[in-house]
């Protein structure tokens, strides 16, 4: 309904439209340097990392933290960008991913250690040696069901290990009361720009009833809780921050679904990230599907692959194959493309060899 450029309609979740310009980045897991590449690719910050981007919009699909050990420069910049894109007239979508949500609910598996470490500061020592104390304190005084362990040197070493330095400084700033944690709570889970939706996962049957405001609403719902809920939209391997199958499950499968969805959210094509693709961005369904689980997308005419703008098919036939041809000539070989050009090819001869 709203005209103006860039303006948003009424409510949480009911979208944008006429926007100019639109890039989405999809996961950055903690590759600081490599996210500063592409923002800069796309002439959206410039060389000292600020906002140059004007009225664009940039929708980076979540799963900034994790696995790589710069999540928190990362992290920063966005946070950066979100402020400064607003006052030049721009906009930054930081949407939540599966890892946001799981740092939120305390689940640190995919932490890398150089993370923890960002995190620590002077009274690092002193503070984890008090922690230990309490810990230790605590359990004497609700002893757990196997009873209580040997607090001996190694029991400490072994505890020691598991808390690492800037944990608990960590741990905090992805809390309710800390810098992080309250900032996260306030991101949506997905966002509408002229019809396109951008999701970390995807819309699986199981929720595709629910509009984006629903959505939006959902997520912000359970993350206030900083527990994990049961079958909840932000656990659910079928929620909107987990499920694959738009990415992985067979098209002609696919089809029925995605034209349901796209029809009840008022939109041509959905942008997902969370499915690493073989290389490049991934249009699926004549592009009603867009992955982008592998950089970045001028949403949704082209792709920026190694400093290239390349177009965007709309088939799933030839028009992907010249796609997929352009990327992998940029790509060191052999391109890691080079597997589903092959498969491509031989779907589409195939029908010649009758």
């Amino acid at each position: 309904m709203p005209s103006r450029p860039g303006v948003p309609g009424p409510g949480a979740g009911a979208g944008w439209a006429g926007v100019e310009r639109v890039v989405a980045v999809g996961d950055v897991h903690g590759d600081y340097d490599q996210f500063v590449t592409l923002l800069r690719g796309a002439e959206l910050v410039d060389r000292k990392n600020n906002w140059s981007g004007g009225r664009a919009h940039l929708v980076q699909t979540g799963d900034v933290l994790d696995r790589g050990p710069q999540a928190r420069r990362a992290l920063d910049l966005l946070i950066k960008l979100t402020d400064q894109a607003r006052r030049a007239g721009g906009r930054v979508h930081a949407l939540l991913g599966n890892h946001e949500a799981m740092n939120l609910y305390g689940d640190l598996r995919y932490v890398a250690p150089e993370e923890f470490a960002a995190f620590r500061d002077s009274d690092s020592e002193a503070r984890r040696a008090a922690y230990y104390e309490q810990y230790v304190e605590q359990l004497k005084k609700s002893p757990p069901p196997g009873g209580l362990p040997r607090f001996d040197d190694e029991y400490r070493k072994q505890w020691l290990a598991k808390t690492p330095l800037g944990f608990l400084e960590r741990a905090y700033q992805f809390g309710p009361n800390g810098v992080y944690g309250k900032w996260l709570h306030s991101r949506n889970g997905v966002v509408k720009i002229d019809g396109t939706l951008f999701l970390h996962g995807g819309i699986s049957a199981k929720y595709a009833g629910y509009s984006a405001r629903e959505i939006n609403e959902r997520v912000r719902a359970e993350l206030a809780a900083f527990r994990p809920p049961e079958n909840g939209f932000t656990t659910d391997p079928d929620g909107p921050l987990w499920y694959r199958g738009l990415m992985q499950d067979p098209e002609d499968s696919l089809r029925d679904h995605v034209d349901r969805v796209l029809a009840f959210q008022n939109i041509r094509r959905l942008v997902v990230a969370h499915t690493v693709t073989d290389g490049t961005v991934m249009p699926r369904l004549g592009g009603k599907v867009v992955g982008i689980d592998v950089g970045g997308a001028e949403c949704c005419a082209y792709t920026l692959h190694r400093g290239r703008n390349i177009p965007l098919p709309g088939d799933s036939g030839s028009g992907l194959l010249d796609y997929l041809r352009q990327a992998a000539a940029l790509d060191p070989q052999p391109s890691p493309l080079a597997r589903r050009i092959a498969e491509l090819e031989a779907a589409l001869t195939q029908p010649l060899r009758k």
